[in-house]
């Protein structure tokens, strides 16, 4: 079947940790279709409580992948159902929570490859998997972490070779454990997916390759030959490089879409499908960012992400290949302290109010007169630390600030925290940066100036809900081009972001000394030093 007369459209999947999205985009980026599967409550007989399953120790988490397939069964059948028309789909892509691994057994790829039109595809896919799937949320993988770890030198150099130094959640610590704990399911799994190549998989009607980015949170690719690294895979299984494949760039065209699809939902055959990746890579896409910019996610946990030229891996973060341009990268990192700290300061220093809050930060001067604060209301990643510590401007450790101090030391150092950890990972601050900010906190000016004032670059709010997979959208189509064509002109006609502040003049001067401070009384936190 060729593709269907009029415009066509890109669809973009997101795998995520509660429910599979999809977003349909016309050749001008216009979303003309969104839907939703939750988990929980749309499928109640896998007994899954926020999609995944908690066992006994409460550190061994892992969701049904049998899950996956009937979720999108229910998606695919619903848009249907409400008149969407396949035929026009010229290419589509999709996203998947980071980290989680799917096990194939050895008559998975003949189940892939003839897939029958007439039942569903959890029906047929049901047998194909040799045990649940490990995700993000999993924490019973210290030992392999440490063991992944001496196996290549020590936690920096596994960082220098793969992005990031052994965490708990990474595929390949998964992998370990399921190597050394169950040896015969691990002798009895052909293939080893990512959630987002296990997606690409049931499109493609065969086994598909992990991409670079994806692929970077496993602690087992080699993020500069963009290949598996021999020293990490001997530490996690043998035969490990025929279970993962080979891996791909993130915009490669993978192959055109099952026939299954084709007669069952009239698909047109020339419909490609298209690497698939992680969901913060996706995200990233999803912002349709320009080289040289930081994103900063405010939510309950404030996240920065950012496009790198050179990676520069560190003990904090993450260095991903970039999704959108293969040749590049992209950093990651996580703060735990966002919102419910900034909320918890209004509502002790600010009487609740936000506009009280507001006028506290117009009533103190940029740098907070030299007083810092630092402010972990529950335990940070980076630094692992808990608590609140107040230094004078001359690091003299207070026990409290004025109420109007207390409100601009959270902010700044906030901010700061963002930048020290952003430059760690390579990010460097020029006359082109843009800082796109997104998130709840997004909509609060007083707070966007400050971050302004501490980055000394303007501040964008971009508000783009489903950002993975709209991202995955965006890169359906730069696959289409094989990637030649540059992701810029691809997201020519994505919402332009919107300038709400600018830095002034006096800021540069003041945070360069501040932040170079603020690492400082951080590392001493950190080091149990500051007293």
């Amino acid at each position: 079947m060729a593709a269907g007369q009029g415009p066509s459209c890109y669809l973009g999947f997101d795998f995520s940790t509660q429910q599979i999205k999809v977003i349909a985009i016309d050749d001008n980026l216009n979303v003309i279709h969104e839907s939703a599967v939750k988990f929980d409550t749309d499928l109640p007989h896998y007994k899954t409580q926020g999609g995944v399953h908690i066992h006994t120790d409460n550190v061994t988490i892992t969701a049904p992948p049998v899950m996956w397939v009937e979720a999108l069964d229910l998606l695919l059948d619903r848009m249907k159902a409400s008149g969407f028309d396949f035929s026009k789909v010229v290419a589509l892509s999709g996203a998947g929570q980071q980290h989680g691994s799917v096990y194939w057994n050895g008559c998975a790829r003949e189940t892939l490859n003839n897939l029958q039109p007439g039942t569903s595809l959890h029906t047929q896919l049901k047998d194909s998997f040799t045990r649940e799937s490990p995700i993000w949320m999993d924490a019973s993988t210290t030992r392999q972490c440490r063991t992944m770890e001496d196996s290549v030198g020590g936690a920096m150099k596994l960082a220098e070779i793969t992005g990031s130094k052994g965490y708990e959640r990474f595929t390949g610590n998964q992998i370990m454990k399921v190597r050394q704990n169950e040896p015969d399911i691990y002798t009895n799994t052909e293939r080893i997916s990512l959630v987002s190549s296990f997606a690409a998989c049931l499109f493609l009607g065969d086994f598909a390759p992990i991409d670079y980015s994806d692929g970077s949170g496993m602690n087992l690719l080699d993020i500069r030959s963009r290949g598996w690294s021999e020293k990490c895979l001997q530490a996690c299984g043998n035969n490990l490089e025929e279970k993962l494949g080979h891996a791909c760039p993130s915009s490669q065209k993978l192959g055109g879409v099952s026939s299954y699809f084709v007669e069952r939902y009239s698909f047109c055959t020339d419909c490609q499908v298209v690497a698939f990746t992680g969901d913060n890579p996706a995200s990233l896409a999803g912002m349709a960012p320009c080289e040289g910019d930081i994103v900063v996610s405010l939510g309950t946990s404030d996240s920065v992400f950012l496009w790198l030229t050179e990676p520069t891996p560190g003990l904090d973060g993450h260095i991903f290949v970039n999704p959108v341009n293969s040749s590049q990268y992209m950093g990651l990192t996580c703060f735990k302290n966002g919102s419910l700290t900034r909320e918890n300061v209004k509502d002790e220093y600010a009487g609740g109010s936000w506009d009280t809050f507001a006028k506290h930060l117009a009533d103190t001067p940029l740098g907070n007169s030299g007083n810092i604060g630092i402010y972990f209301d529950v335990t940070e990643i980076q630094p692992v630390a808990c608590g609140r510590f107040r230094f004078s401007a001359s690091d003299k450790e207070l026990s409290s600030f004025p109420a109007s101090t207390e409100v601009r030391a959270v902010i700044e150092s906030q901010m700061m925290s963002r930048r020290v950890h952003s430059e760690n990972l390579g990010m460097k601050f020029g006359k082109g940066t843009r800082v796109l900010a997104t998130g709840g906190a997004s909509i609060n000016t007083s707070i966007l100036q400050v971050m302004a004032d501490v980055f000394n670059a303007p501040v964008f709010v971009t508000d783009v809900p489903n950002s993975a997979a709209l991202g995955s959208c965006y890169r359906a189509k730069h696959g289409l081009f094989e990637g030649n064509i540059p992701f810029s002109d691809i997201v020519k006609n994505h919402p332009e972001p919107v300038c709400v502040a600018r830095p002034v003049e006096a800021a540069e001067k003041i945070y360069d000394a501040l932040c170079d401070r603020y690492r400082a009384l951080e590392n001493q936190i950190a080091d149990g030093t500051h007293h």
